[in-house]
């Protein structure tokens, strides 16, 4: 029994303490030794818990819609005052310290650097990578987000033709970039990285977005196979639906 007692309160001594985070009160870890996802199955949410599954690390995920009730929630705003999944807990931080994230890219990056995997061996190629990584965030999901707005959701009832030219435009373009980039590659900068993490799923929403015939896909040779690739690893697989879209 003693014994008993003096691992189970060490185990207590060295758990990592999440209540200085209020997000944790909503949606409380059940193990909080490991990471703690907040997101939901979009390009931006996927983004994480493929990259989480990638490289191997463990952590817990949280169901959080895109609904006002819980993106703008006090307790999500206390993590990500930008109400946007995805965000992250990690109990096990620099300093051995517990760290909160927001931001995709960022937390793309953060996970990259704490596992050694999928940034780039080198620095050169660390470089590269975040190169790419940040011509998705400024780029790609921007544009494209706006581009599904004018031709999917409420944009598409705004008789001026103008907001929607202006996005299809700019995704044709965007996407003759990335062509030209895969040529004679299978990954955006030269090995698999976080910047295929934060690309592919978004070249992908164009099919959710019923956009393809208009940005003209199939004139780009190298995109469906890119989007092929990288669907088809194991780790892809598993977390395109992590945090699954519907509740349990």
């Amino acid at each position: 029994m003693f014994t008993y007692l003096r691992i189970y309160a060490c185990r207590e001594l060295f758990m990592p303490n999440l209540s200085t985070f209020p997000i944790t009160k909503r949606w409380p870890p059940e193990n909080p030794n490991v990471i703690q996802l907040y997101s939901f199955p979009t390009p931006n949410g996927v983004k994480v818990s493929i990259a989480l599954e990638e490289m191997g690390l463990d952590y817990e995920p949280h169901r959080v819609t895109l609904s006002d009730s819980d993106v703008k929630s006090p307790e999500f705003l206390s993590l990500n005052p930008n109400n946007k999944i995805p965000a992250i807990v990690d109990p096990n931080g620099p300093d051995g310290e517990p760290l909160g994230l927001f931001e995709s890219g960022a937390i793309l990056i953060y996970l990259g650097e704490k596992s050694g995997k999928l940034i780039g061996k080198t620095a050169a190629d660390k470089a590269r990578v975040i190169q790419w990584l940040m011509f998705q965030m400024g780029g790609v999901g921007p544009m494209f987000g706006q581009l599904g707005f004018f031709v999917k959701f409420a944009g598409s009832e705004i008789d001026d033709p103008r907001p929607r030219d202006r996005y299809v435009g700019e995704a044709k373009r965007l996407l003759a970039v990335v062509n030209e980039a895969l040529e004679g590659k299978e990954w955006i900068a030269g090995e698999y990285s976080i910047a295929d993490i934060a690309l592919a799923p978004w070249l992908n929403a164009l099919d959710f977005y019923g956009a393809k015939d208009i940005v003209g896909w199939s004139d780009y040779g190298n995109l469906q196979p890119y989007i092929d690739r990288f669907f088809a690893r194991p780790a892809v697989q598993t977390a395109r639906n992590i945090p699954p879209r519907e509740a349990a």
